[in-house]
């Protein structure tokens, strides 16, 4: 079999469930597509440009396929993930190339669809399940390197942003039960994995309800200014108990997430009180604003206000001294106007984000926005629009970067710099990409010889320059996550 991924993290994490259910079931792993005797994409379908890549590879294989055909045993392509449940019948009636399509929640079944494949038949599984979290599937990790891996906590959304397709492609939400998650990230660990990001749509309306005794727990209460299109349900252990737990296992593996809801914190202090005390869970947020027009706002559902947004900013700023935010925006959302745009320009300009994932507004069947409200902003001035929140973003992203110049940041090794073999790269605890030499350096207890630094390594480095994607810098010495935090 052979595995492509396309679209989110969330779409890598399957991919590593699925892979794990075909291994269980006897295939093995090809990096060749022309070696396979299976193709399976793992697909997304956020944006119709996401979309279209499916399409055109699509085109691609076919040429394969009718080579193969003529060869020997036939290759069988199947799709899967949100597009094989978006356009089920679309991709199995479209010039009948693809053998099998499985929604997100259909992995299980991929053995008996590829049986029914196989005796030449087409093959669907798109059902949508109420409870389907894969807790007992261990995924085998295909990440670069070993130093990182993403853990899913959770599946699905309920919040139903006009925008937004997931809620009709990965159903509604369901938590994985703690003790699988934390029997995950402790087998990691024990691979020497020194960073773990917990996967959601939404991480912090997370809710284990598997344990009896924590069912009757209150319903979390919403703060001013947010609201929800659902409500609230009472009883689970929640998400900050989760990240206490899974903080806990390994002082010196770093603990990310994403991606969380801003209506989900605010009473969410502990979580914030967690980020703040422990030196293993990483001082970075991603709050996804949308817009920053409080009209466009409630257009979307987004449920809060621009006020009530960068309220919950102060918060979390105050909370957290020095965190670093990133953040998604939509350029020409229905409706929007010039004015709406300033206004999103403006909120960048006054929150200044470290990271940010900028797109133009893709219309999708089915959402709220595709039965209640028209397209109607012209795709020259979306682009327009996006670009000047780009150039902005990154004049912002830039001037936050270049106060850590003279700084020095704690880094997570990566592997080498994609552009130098003669550089190192990895992360700071803010997410940001840095930059060093590969050069024989210290240890900081002044212990041993010189060395160089591995993956999975933690190192000083002092930054000498940023950009507004990347902080360059001298190594200063190889450390650890528990030394450096006692040092601060």
């Amino acid at each position: 079999v052979y595995l492509e991924t396309y679209g989110c993290q969330m779409n890598v994490n399957d991919t590593e469930i699925a892979w794990a259910i075909l291994q269980k079931n006897g295939y093995t792993r090809t990096r060749e597509a022309e070696e396979a005797d299976v193709i399976l994409l793992v697909t997304c379908s956020v944006r119709e440009k996401a979309e279209q890549a499916i399409w055109n590879r699509l085109q691609h294989l076919k040429a394969l396929k009718a080579r193969r055909h003529q060869a020997r045993s036939p290759l069988r392509i199947g799709v899967l993930g949100c597009m094989a449940e978006r356009l089920k019948e679309e991709i199995l009636h479209r010039e009948k190339l693809v053998d099998l399509v499985a929604g997100p929640d259909a992995y299980r079944d991929l053995p008996r669809l590829l049986a029914v494949a196989e005796s030449g038949q087409q093959a669907a599984n798109v059902l949508l399940s109420l409870d389907e979290t894969y807790a007992d599937i261990l995924p085998v990790q295909t990440s670069a390197g070993g130093t990182t891996a993403f853990v899913s906590i959770m599946r699905g959304c309920d919040n139903m942003c006009s925008y937004c397709i997931v809620p009709f492609t990965r159903g509604r939400e369901r938590s994985r039960p703690i003790a699988s998650i934390l029997q995950e990230v402790k087998m990691l660990s024990d691979q020497g994995v020194k960073e773990v990001t917990l996967l959601g749509q939404n991480v912090n309306s997370f809710r284990d309800l598997s344990e009896v005794q924590f069912q009757s727990a209150a319903a979390p209460v919403l703060s001013r200014g947010f609201s929800t299109v659902y409500k609230a349900k009472p009883g689970g252990l929640r998400f900050a108990h989760l990240l206490d737990q899974v903080s806990r296992i390994d002082p010196e593996m770093r603990i990310r997430f994403t991606s969380p809801h801003p209506k989900d914190f605010p009473d969410e202090a502990s979580v914030l009180q967690l980020i703040q005390e422990r030196h293993n869970i990483c001082k970075q947020l991603h709050l996804p604003a949308q817009s920053g027009s409080t009209r466009v706002l409630e257009a979307m559902q987004r449920g809060y206000t621009r006020e009530a947004y960068l309220e919950l900013i102060q918060h979390v700023r105050n909370s957290i001294p020095g965190v670093s935010l990133s953040s998604d925006f939509i350029a020409g959302f229905c409706g929007e106007t010039e004015e709406d745009h300033q206004q999103t320009v403006s909120l960048l300009r006054e929150v200044r984000y470290n990271v940010g994932f900028l797109f133009a507004y893709s219309m999708r069947q089915k959402t709220r926005a595709h039965r209640r409200l028209q397209d109607d902003v012209p795709k020259e001035v979306k682009r327009r629009r996006l670009e000047e929140l780009i150039a902005v973003f990154r004049e912002e992203a830039a001037r936050a970067n270049e106060a850590m110049v003279g700084q020095s940041q704690l880094v997570l090794v990566e592997g080498p710099s994609k552009r130098s073999a003669s550089e190192l790269c990895g992360r700071n605890d803010g997410n940001i990409k840095v930059i060093f030499p590969d050069a024989e350096t210290e240890d900081a207890a002044g212990r041993g010889a010189l060395g160089r630094a591995r993956p999975g390594d933690y190192v000083l480095v002092k930054v000498t320059s940023a950009s507004s994607q990347t902080l360059r810098g001298v190594l200063l010495c190889r450390t650890t996550l528990s030394r450096s935090a006692a040092c601060h």
